[in-house]
């Protein structure tokens, strides 16, 4: 077992990259007689089958956060964390049915435009800003740190220019391309990410069994480390901050799942690139079925690392390699790179082109959707009403571009953060209670007036930090912070409208009926199996 890459290491990761570079180039080209436009920049042309919107919504998802950070947070905590992973699936089913069916029939190109249509052109510009700021500075900055973390743990190349190859590998394709590049690489980029994580897990599993196979080193992790395998933590457990209990299947994670899921520019783009509503729901089924699986690839390892660290009789079998950035419980993101180096030559770099997958299309989809809102609801609203398209896609590209630079930039000072991935969803929770309570609002009671919204989503971010700070031991989870957040601010709306309509429908309000949420019973079964796969999910790991 060596430490580094070897040369079929690098013959694999090379050939990974000329694929993926080769494929988002080829599917970006103009076609003869027809130049890009915003729609095929944008939007893929509205062409995306719903195999491809499953595995891009997976590939936009999974990044370095989930690899790196879901994987120390399976080492520090253990299987509690892929509630995230089980619960979104939950969440994609709701997303599916009844977001969907209203973002697509307004024929939307981003969620702040759905923001103008129901409310204003002002509220639009404040939640656009909102996203413009989380993207770049917590979402790509933190994506690009992990990234830079992994490779100088893995490569030993210095995290600066790690962080500047991940960014110039995305921008190489995305920033050319647009949605459609960023979609279809996106299919092979899962691929990767399935087979490498895969690969990884059996080599944890394999190595802790003493090479007696899977099944017999998950029993063994199983048996080595029982408290790292329960889904509800109590109180008393030191992670109960991160994850509180029973609250996490009925507070505060489903306002950062319904966010997340329903409201975030560069995960609900691919859907509003489908051929139709009900290819973009299959879509959403598919995905939700490879969220029951990610756990298996980037939990099951962090945990795997955690008995084989805290197990002498491995650890002295592990060589050299082994005692080489070794996770620790103040460093347990350091557990997914530790694991790759004892991957044999050649699936090494398989391992850790599935790694790059997962970062460079996640940079991607932030950086399309980064320049997809900048362009449409900064640029063409306030800079130049008449842009035509070829204007408005250089636009996009330069935004794009822009917002690199500054998030490589901001990267290298989130060194020294644990559990980046608890550290992501903190961050996002100050802003997504705010925008979830305008959005479930405005979708779902007509009475919801503009200058309620505008209100309800800048109060919301004064209580976020107010609850964070002040000293009360009830509101120290943050997930209870984002719950009594979203409360709070919809309850500011909900005042505010009586007050301004006094009781009567605001004209901008959407009309709903039950033919406009009516699926398919493809979508049903589905979405049955789904939950019942999640029931017995919980009963064996309550």
């Amino acid at each position: 077992m060596t430490a580094g890459f070897e040369m079929w290491d690098y013959i694999v990761f090379i050939a990974y990259a000329i694929l993926i570079l080769g494929v988002g180039l080829w599917v970006s080209r103009d076609k003869d007689g027809h130049q890009k436009n915003a729609e095929d920049y944008f939007l893929a042309s509205k062409s995306l089958p719903w195999w491809a919107i499953g595995t891009s919504l997976i590939a936009a998802n999974i990044s370095a956060e989930q690899f790196i950070g879901m994987s120390g947070s399976g080492f520090a905590l253990g299987i509690a964390i892929a509630s995230y992973e089980w619960m979104a699936a939950l969440t994609l089913i709701i997303v599916g049915k009844y977001f969907l069916p209203i973002f697509i029939e307004k024929g939307l190109y981003t969620i702040p435009e759905f923001v103008e249509k129901r409310f204003s052109t002002n509220l639009k510009t404040i939640l656009a800003v909102f996203w413009l700021a989380l993207y770049i500075f917590v979402n790509l900055a933190s994506v690009l740190y992990l990234g830079g973390l992994a490779i100088e743990t893995i490569m030993g190349v210095d995290m600066m220019y790690a962080i500047i190859g991940l960014a110039l590998f995305a921008a190489a394709y995305s920033l050319y391309g647009g949605l459609s590049a960023v979609a279809w690489t996106d299919v092979i980029q899962v691929v990767f990410l399935v087979l490498g994580g895969l690969i990884t897990t059996y080599l944890a599993l394999n190595t802790v069994s003493g090479g007696e196979g899977v099944f017999a080193g998950f029993s063994k992790v199983v048996e080595a480390a029982p408290e790292k395998f329960h889904m509800i933590l109590e109180e008393t457990n030191e992670n109960y901050v991160n994850l509180p209990g029973i609250w996490v299947l009925i507070g505060g994670l489903w306002v950062a799942n319904l966010y997340y899921w329903g409201f975030n520019q560069y995960i609900i783009q691919r859907t509003l690139a489908a051929k139709s509503l009900k290819e973009s729901q299959k879509g959403i089924l598919l995905a939700a079925f490879l969220k029951l699986v990610i756990p298996l690839v980037v939990v099951v390892p962090g945990i795997a690392a955690y008995v084989m660290v805290n197990d002498p009789s491995i650890m002295s079998n592990l060589g050299e390699a082994g005692m080489l950035n070794v996770p620790t419980t103040d460093q347990a993101d350091k557990a997914y790179p530790w694991l790759l180096q004892f991957l044999p030559t050649g699936l090494k770099g398989v391992a850790f082109a599935a790694l790059a997958a997962a970062i460079v299309s996640s940079l991607a989809s932030m950086l399309n959707s980064t320049s997809t809102i900048f362009t449409m609801d900064i640029y063409k609203q306030y800079i130049n009403k008449n842009a035509d398209d070829k204007t408005t896609v250089n636009v996009g590209r330069i935004s794009a571009a822009v917002a690199l630079i500054i998030a490589v930039i901001v990267a290298p000072l989130l060194g020294g953060i644990d559990q980046a991935f608890q550290f992501i969803q903190e961050y996002t929770g100050i802003v997504s209670p705010g925008i979830l309570a305008v959005f479930i609002l405005g979708l779902f009671w007509k009475k919801t007036t503009n200058n309620a919204a505008i209100w309800g989503a800048i109060l919301s971010i004064p209580i976020a930090l107010a609850l964070k700070f002040l000293p009360i031991p009830a509101f120290e989870p943050w997930m209870h912070q984002m719950g009594i957040t979203t409360v709070l601010s919809m309850l500011v709306i909900v005042i505010m409208s009586n007050m301004q309509n006094k009781g009567a429908d605001d004209p901008k309000g959407i009309p709903l009926t039950k033919e406009l949420f009516k699926t398919t019973p493809l979508f049903n079964i589905g979405s049955f199996a789904i939950m019942i796969i999640l029931t017995v999910l919980y009963g064996l790991f309550w």
